[in-house]
């Protein structure tokens, strides 16, 4: 057997880490089907039961999807990304909304505006437009 030398090793090991952290921190597959959408989907924001978040938002906006993924808080969180219009053109939404693990409540997250981050103020009202339209 051939020895190993000191080079060798000192490329391999790095390049194994690598491996290892695209392994476990790199890109997952989005989840786009689980009982977390669903919840959110089937949950009305006016309170009176009629239509739900996904007839809200398949109304307003075109090329939406709903994504689940876990935080590194253990959070569950079911985003809604789309093309919304908002003041007159449309931009890219992402709406988040964080899911008790036993799915008896939830809490709207951020909002996200083509990329920029909004107020609570400014989320709110896009959440009253989408559900009044």
């Amino acid at each position: 057997m051939q020895n190993v030398s000191k080079r060798t090793i000192l490329w391999i090991v790095p390049i194994l880490i690598i491996v290892i952290f695209w392994y476990f921190y790199g890109p997952k597959e989005e989840i786009t089907d689980n009982e977390y959408i669903t919840y959110i989907k089937d949950t009305s924001l006016s309170g009176n039961g009629e239509a739900t978040l996904d007839d809200a938002f398949s109304g307003f906006c075109n090329e939406s999807k709903w994504v689940y993924f876990k935080t590194q808080k253990n959070q569950n969180v079911v985003e809604f990304k789309g093309a919304c219009p908002v003041d007159g053109k449309v931009n890219d939404i992402n709406l988040q909304f964080v899911v008790e693990d036993d799915k008896t409540g939830y809490q709207v997250g951020v909002l996200l505006l083509d990329g920029v981050q909004q107020t609570e103020e400014e989320r709110d009202q896009f959440l009253n437009m989408v559900v009044t339209n």
